[in-house]
C-alpha cells in the first residue's frame, strides 16, 4: 500500500503561492523566515506532481507567472478576481490589454484565465454592478487564448450560468474551483460542461458534503486554494482524514522543522481533501485519484 501512495500523483489547481505567509509574514507582521522552498519540497514529496498558481490581479498575475518560471512544475492564471475589478475601472481596454499581453509573452505558463467570477459575500470590496460588468468583459479572453475559465463564485451562481450561457460561444470550459453551492447551483454548473473544483471550504457542512458527493467523478478536480481553506478538524468530514501532519504557531516555527504552520494551509494537504472525498462517495481512493488527474490534464495541459 505505501508503494500505491507514493505512486498517486495530485494537481493543485488552487494554490496562492503569492500571498505572504508563505514569506512569514502575517497581516503585516514578519512572524518567521520565508519558507516556500521548504513549502514546495514538502509539496513534491507528497505527491504533487504540478500545481497551478492564482492570479487575481494584473498585479497577482505577473508575480504567478514569475514564481511559475522558477519551476517546470508550476503554472499560473491570468485574470481578475471579482473583488478586484474595481481595478478595470480607470481605463477598462488598457487593463484587459495587460491581461491579453501577459497571456501572449507566458503561453508555456499561463493554463486558465482567471481567477475571475462573481463574489457576492464580500459585495463590500467591489459592488455587484461593477463584478457583473468585468467579469463578462475578460470572457472573450477564452476564446482568443483557447483557454479554459478558472472560475469564483460565492453566493451567485444563478448569474455566473446566466453569463456564462449568454457567453457560450467565447467560453472554452472551464472549473468552479472552491465550490460550496447548493445542489441545484451544481446541476446548473454542470450543465454548461463545466468542472468542479474541491477544497476544505467546500467541505466545512454536512450539506456540503451531500452536494460533493453527487459531483460526476469525470468532473472533480480538487485543490488546496492555499494558504486558505484548510480542511479543519471542526469539519465534519474531518473524521474521514487519516494524513495528517504535525503543525506548530507561527511564532514558533522553523522552516528547517520538518512541521506545518498551523492554520496555514499548503500544497502538501491536498492528500486530506481526497481522503474525504473518497471517503464520502465510497469511491477507491487511487481510482479516484487517478480519475481526478485526468479530468486536471485535460482541461489544462492537453494542448
Amino acid at each position: 500500500m505505501k508503494r500505491m501512495v507514493s505512486l498517486r500523483k495530485y494537481i493543485d489547481i488552487g494554490a496562492n503561492l503569492t500571498d505572504e505567509m508563505y514569506q512569514g509574514i502575517y497581516h503585516g507582521s514578519k512572524k518567521h523566515e520565508p519558507d516556500l522552498d521548504t513549502v514546495l519540497t514538502r509539496s513534491w514529496t507528497a505527491g504533487l506532481d504540478k500545481m497551478i498558481i492564482t492570479g487575481g490581479s494584473l498585479t497577482d498575475s505577473k508575480k504567478a507567472i514569475e514564481m511559475a518560471q522558477s519551476d517546470s512544475r508550476l503554472f499560473a492564471t491570468v485574470g481578475c478576481h471579482p473583488t478586484r475589478c474595481t481595478d478595470f475601472i480607470p481605463d477598462p481596454e488598457t487593463y484587459l490589454n495587460s491581461l491579453k499581453d501577459l497571456i501572449k509573452e507566458n503561453k508555456e505558463k499561463v493554463v486558465a484565465v482567471g481567477e475571475c467570477g462573481l463574489d457576492y459575500d464580500r459585495l463590500n470590496f467591489c459592488e455587484k454592478d461593477v463584478q457583473l460588468k468585468y467579469f463578462e468583459y475578460q470572457l472573450q479572453l477564452s476564446r482568443e487564448f483557447n483557454l479554459p475559465l478558472f472560475l469564483h463564485c460565492r453566493a451567485a451562481a444563478d448569474d455566473l450560468v446566466t453569463i456564462l450561457e449568454r457567453n457560450r460561444e467565447s467560453v472554452v470550459g472551464g472549473v468552479v474551483h472552491s465550490f460550496d453551492g447548493t445542489e441545484d447551483a451544481l446541476h446548473k454548473i454542470l450543465n454548461l460542461g463545466m468542472y468542479i473544483g474541491i477544497n476544505g471550504c467546500s467541505l466545512r457542512t454536512e450539506e456540503n458534503l451531500k452536494v460533493a458527493s453527487l459531483i460526476p467523478t469525470d468532473r472533480l478536480m480538487i485543490e488546496t486554494d492555499c494558504p486558505w481553506c484548510e480542511v479543519k478538524p471542526t469539519h465534519p468530514g474531518y473524521r474521514h482524514v487519516v494524513t495528517k501532519y504535525p503543525a506548530v504557531k507561527k511564532e514558533k516555527y522553523s522552516a528547517a522543522s520538518a512541521t506545518q504552520v498551523k492554520n496555514r494551509n499548503e500544497p502538501a494537504n491536498i492528500v486530506k481533501v481526497l481522503e474525504i472525498l473518497a471517503a464520502i462517495r465510497n469511491e477507491n481512493i487511487e481510482e479516484l485519484a487517478a480519475a481526478i488527474y485526468e479530468n486536471t490534464t485535460r482541461l489544462f495541459f492537453n494542448k
